[in-house]
């Protein structure tokens, strides 16, 4: 079938951008004291929203008010060097202009703090998403998995769930996914492995941006 509002993640599925945030969290540690850490270990802390990945980054048993620090100097940091080797994955630019040319309606959700998300999707995406919603929690609006910034969306455009799709990258995606009711498909070239995928309860997925563009837009 072809949908009519695709909604999606954003690191890890439209962007690479973990060689930025390996080099964020590893500054903020070091400003603390602390050892870095490797990308592949970030690349497992990320997908629930930077606190989690700096409070997992953190050394064990650190206190609530130093990983409050430590997040502060994480999004400093990033704010500022969020665009030094991010780049979006080879032919989601491509798969985005096609949605936008066949009428599909286009948004992304993240649990990436607002402040990142909005300068990255306007650098590299300008004039193709309606809705654009990163981590906003002190507005009330819980972050992915809960389904609130999906449904946000979902409202802002007039869609219902049967016309909604949502594209992802990791076991959060999933669960954002089912708890949203919508259909998912989960990309196999971002921050998980296809095994880990489906043991989170992945059934859809796409391995190249040409074949998420065919589930899409049902070719």
């Amino acid at each position: 079938m072809q949908y009519k509002t695709v909604i999606f993640d954003l690191d890890g599925t439209l962007l690479n951008t973990l060689d930025d945030l390996h080099a964020s969290t590893n500054h903020a540690l070091a400003c603390h004291g602390m050892p870095p850490r490797t990308k592949d270990e970030v690349r497992r802390f990320v997908g629930n929203g930077i606190y989690n990945l700096i409070r997992q980054a953190v050394v064990p048993g650190t206190c609530d008010s130093t990983i409050e620090e430590v997040h502060a100097t994480f999004d400093a940091h990033y704010a500022k060097h969020s665009l030094d080797r991010t780049a979006p994955y080879e032919g989601i630019s491509l798969l985005l202009n096609n949605l936008k040319a066949a009428g599909v309606r286009c948004c992304v959700v993240s649990n990436k703090g607002d402040y990142a998300v909005q300068p990255l999707v306007q650098h590299f995406f300008p004039n193709i998403f309606d809705v654009v919603c990163g981590e906003r929690e002190k507005e009330g609006i819980r972050r992915k998995p809960w389904p609130d910034t999906v449904l946000t969306c979902m409202e802002s455009l007039g869609m219902e769930r049967e016309d909604c799709v949502y594209v992802g990258d990791s076991e959060v995606d999933v669960a954002t996914a089912q708890n949203a009711g919508m259909d998912h498909i989960i990309v196999l070239w971002g921050f998980r492995s296809e095994g880990f995928l489906r043991q989170s309860g992945a059934r859809t997925f796409a391995r190249t941006p040409e074949q998420l563009g065919e589930l899409l837009l049902g070719e």
